[in-house]
């Protein structure tokens, strides 16, 4: 067998944009499976999630970044958007997926000129949403792009559907550097079950309450026991700000709370391939985001929180 044919080839590929570009949808179907959350609320994502790929001889590390955008006051929000420009420094290569539906928007341009000042990067433009946009205005929009910065190549795709994600894996994974796997071959994230759990109750309550809840919400695993016949009990503990918020999430003779814990128990099932029993809580702690406990959950750096992000 030749040298060549004994090589591996391992890196990181951050995927970054503007909220809601699709950054979590992609991210899910390049690795097969759900690694993290989505929803139509902006910033689902809240910390650096790692979905990783073996493609041939390479192992990608794709880093998941909560969407960039202009933070508050809220120091949540602060160390939210730190993370996700840390998450270009260790970067092998770097994704900037953006909404083709809404091109190239404030957010988006912001975002290019915040990253013309960050040397030594590889990019990629992923226009993503092509399923509802013009072939027209996907040219013009990859034309307009290409020409206020310098992508190593531009891909069309829907992550939704799964069009065009095949391509850009096998691109990326040709420009990974040669090394070892970082990763043992069948593991598709970094993120603890505990955390990962917690997220996907998050995402059923952002999608059965997204009009009447705030961002500020959160979900802790309390306890995880495991039983001889294979099947996992878990409590976990919906945090809210205000009395109102619990009153919305709990529902008429806790029906809503009642929902959201049969989707999340549902989804659990299928990804751990166990039966799960599944006790959500729902408490009120107000200012619970000023909380660093949370911040560590999360792996984002409390420190971090003094930025502002932009």
């Amino acid at each position: 067998m030749s040298d060549s044919a004994d090589k591996s080839f391992c890196g990181f590929a951050t995927i970054i944009g503007a909220p809601n570009a699709g950054k979590s949808t992609l991210i899910n179907t390049m690795v097969g499976e759900k690694v993290s959350i989505v929803s139509s609320k902006v910033q689902t994502t809240r910390t650096r999630v790692l979905g990783i790929v073996v493609e041939g001889t390479s192992q990608i590390i794709f880093v998941d970044t909560p969407g960039l955008f202009k933070p508050g006051n809220d120091r949540m929000e602060k160390a939210i958007v730190a993370s996700a420009w840390e998450g270009l420094s260790d970067a092998d290569l770097v994704l900037f997926v953006v909404d083709a539906t809404k091109g190239m928007s404030r957010p988006v341009r912001t975002i290019m000129d915040r990253l013309k000042n960050v040397t030594g990067k590889k990019y990629i433009l992923v226009l993503n949403k092509v399923d509802e946009t013009a072939k027209t205005k996907l040219l013009e929009i990859a034309t307009m792009m290409n020409a206020a910065m310098d992508f190593e190549a531009t891909f069309m795709v829907s992550a939704r559907d799964n069009d065009g994600v095949k391509d850009l894996v096998k691109y990326v994974a040709g420009l990974m550097p040669q090394g070892p796997f970082h990763y043992p071959e069948d593991q598709m994230t970094d993120m603890p079950m505990r955390l990962l759990a917690a997220e996907i109750t998050r995402e059923k309550l952002f999608r059965a309450v997204h009009e009447e809840i705030p961002y500020d919400i959160t979900v802790e695993t309390e306890s995880w026991e495991e039983f001889e016949d294979g099947s996992i009990k878990i409590d976990q503990v919906v945090f809210v700000a205000r009395d109102g918020q619990k009153k919305i999430i709990l529902g008429r003779g806790g029906e809503m709370i009642g929902k959201i814990g049969t989707q999340a128990r549902t989804e659990l099932e299928e990804i751990m391939g166990c039966r799960v029993h599944l006790k959500l809580f729902v408490k009120v702690r107000e200012n619970w985001s000023e909380d660093s406990d949370h911040y560590k959950l999360w792996g984002l750096s409390h420190s971090s929180s003094d930025t502002d992000g932009f």
